[in-house]
């Protein structure tokens, strides 16, 4: 295969990963008003880990780990997993997917500040752009009064308590710090280890900081009065979560940097969006249109390709 087409593949996998991920981003809403969000992250990854079972054997070419290789896999899995969880589930419950797909415009940009800061990547100007961008959007987001409007009363509403939107929009921005983080560490780890063993042995250590917390809840949660689509949907969450956006991120991040890897966080953020309104009944607020327009001006000034020679 020429580097051409090895490039364009890395690229597919981590645009789809991306948009895997906003759409249960946005699905994960009916979840949490279902299952308790601990209840609901130790299911995700109790699922995941049965689908994963095969990738948990260490292959004979892999190298014995490291003491910080372990430490950069628990990382990846409390970062990345754990508390990427627990901010996204409790922060899309007290906001809406549109405002998270408008905070979670900010990613590239805090994948790039990490990438100079963790990898020694070169970021230059536009980066720096790009960050006050996002963050004049996600400020703008705080002063928006009542967020998307629901498309009907049958629809699901906005927030699980009223005046507690501010809190669910830094809980997203809590997640965009740990999908930064889950970037820049899985791109160490796949110089050691092969995208299928990363996403079972991360989805592992999710499943061990949850088990406590899950069958604590389990014991007194009924079970039985979980609608057949809700358990639908919770199968799709658990498998895209756990098992599809993480091999089909790692599978990319192999062959491209970190800081270009974090412009196709782009996905993430208009799949939300795309899903929130379509399938949730949200609706775009005027605020939040303008914060999302400035979240994008900063994406566009962190990824355009600068002229040749030019530092970016």
């Amino acid at each position: 295969m020429n580097s051409r087409l090895h490039r364009l593949l890395a690229y597919a996998c981590l645009a789809l990963s991306m948009s895997l991920v906003g759409s249960y981003v946005a699905l994960s809403k009916p979840l949490a008003m279902v299952f308790p969000v601990l209840l609901l992250a130790w299911l995700r990854f109790g699922i995941g880990g049965i689908a994963m079972l095969p990738w948990l054997r260490k292959p004979k070419s892999e190298p014995a780990l490291s003491t910080q290789t372990r430490i950069l896999i628990f990382l990846e899995s409390f970062l990345g997993n754990f508390l990427f969880t627990i901010c996204m589930i409790f922060g899309v419950s007290l906001t809406t997917a549109v405002s998270a797909g408008v905070i979670m415009s900010a990613i590239p940009a805090v994948v790039a500040l990490m990438s100079w800061v963790f990898l020694k990547e070169i970021v230059g100007l536009r980066i720096w752009g790009a960050v006050v961008c996002g963050a004049l959007g996600i400020g703008l987001l705080s002063f928006a009064k009542g967020d998307a409007a629901v498309a009907d009363s049958g629809a699901l509403l906005a927030a699980g308590a009223p005046g507690m939107a501010w809190l669910g929009n830094l809980l997203i921005f809590g997640a965009v710090l740990c999908e930064g983080a889950y970037a820049v560490i899985g791109k160490k780890l796949t110089a050691v280890m092969s995208p299928k063993r990363i996403s079972a042995v991360i989805n592992l250590w999710g499943f061990v900081l949850t088990t406590p917390f899950g069958v604590y809840i389990a014991f007194g949660f009924d079970f039985s009065g979980v609608p057949a689509g809700i358990w639908l949907l919770l199968l799709f969450y658990a498998l895209a979560a756990s098992v599809w956006t993480v091999w089909l991120w790692m599978t990319g991040l192999r062959s491209v940097p970190a800081s270009r890897a974090g412009v196709f966080t782009v996905m993430l953020p208009v799949s939300a969006v795309v899903v929130g309104v379509l399938a949730l009944g949200e609706t775009l607020g005027g605020l939040q249109v303008t914060a999302f327009a400035l979240a994008l001006a900063g994406l566009l000034l962190a990824t355009l390709p600068a002229k040749k020679g030019v530092r970016q």
